[in-house]
């Protein structure tokens, strides 16, 4: 009746999307004449509203004339603030971690050509993660991992997890998990230098 087939293909479509929870806008749209081309496009961007607060009433909002670029413009908002939570989330765990790790903070080691150093904040260990594409985020809460993080001239190459009570490498991973040139130099370069991370045990 009202010629939005797309949306109607949509619902018929996705039976877990709650037809109710756009009606209002899918009206807004009606009255104003416009016609809803990309339905699940559209209605990502009424959920990205919706988390924001903004009027599902307002056809301002509803009706965007460019419906990829503020789609996309809330989902980096949706994106950024996300992030932002689960900083602020892990912040609040920094306390412990600085309690159980701090005595192993400014802790690092080189070659001459590869530099080791102890992650020191959760927020290094996020910023680690998200260059490296991988989760070591999540290992803050690890008590009997260190985390260290090896570069050349500042570049980081390897995350490097340590057990505190076997005193050995876990592990050691590059980009995208994966092992690269100086995979066995870093390894080596740590393992020499556990004498170190046992003073700091005992300090």
């Amino acid at each position: 009746k009202t010629g939005q087939t797309e949306l109607l293909k949509l619902f018929l479509k996705d039976k877990h999307r709650d037809t109710a929870s756009y009606w209002a806008s899918i009206r807004i749209c009606n009255r104003n004449g416009y016609m809803v081309k990309d339905a699940s496009l559209w209605c990502d961007y009424i959920d990205y509203l919706r988390y924001f607060g903004k009027d599902l009433h307002n056809a301002r909002y509803v009706c965007p004339y460019d419906l990829q670029k503020e789609h996309d413009r809330y989902m980096r908002k949706k994106a950024k603030a996300e992030a932002q939570r689960e900083i602020e989330k892990l912040r609040k765990n920094e306390a412990d971690f600085a309690k159980i790790k701090g005595k192993f903070f400014d802790l690092f080691f080189s070659d001459g050509t590869i530099t080791v150093r102890v992650l020191e904040s959760i927020e290094e260990m996020i910023l680690e993660g998200k260059i490296m594409h991988h989760c070591v985020a999540d290992y803050h809460s690890k008590e009997d991992s260190l985390i260290l993080s090896a570069s050349i001239d500042g570049k980081r190459i390897e995350t490097v997890e340590f057990s505190l009570s076997k005193l050995m490498v876990i592990q050691s991973r590059g980009v995208c998990n994966k092992n690269t040139d100086y995979h066995d130099q870093i390894i080596e370069l740590v393992n020499k230098n556990i004498p170190l991370i046992e003073q700091r045990m005992i300090a």
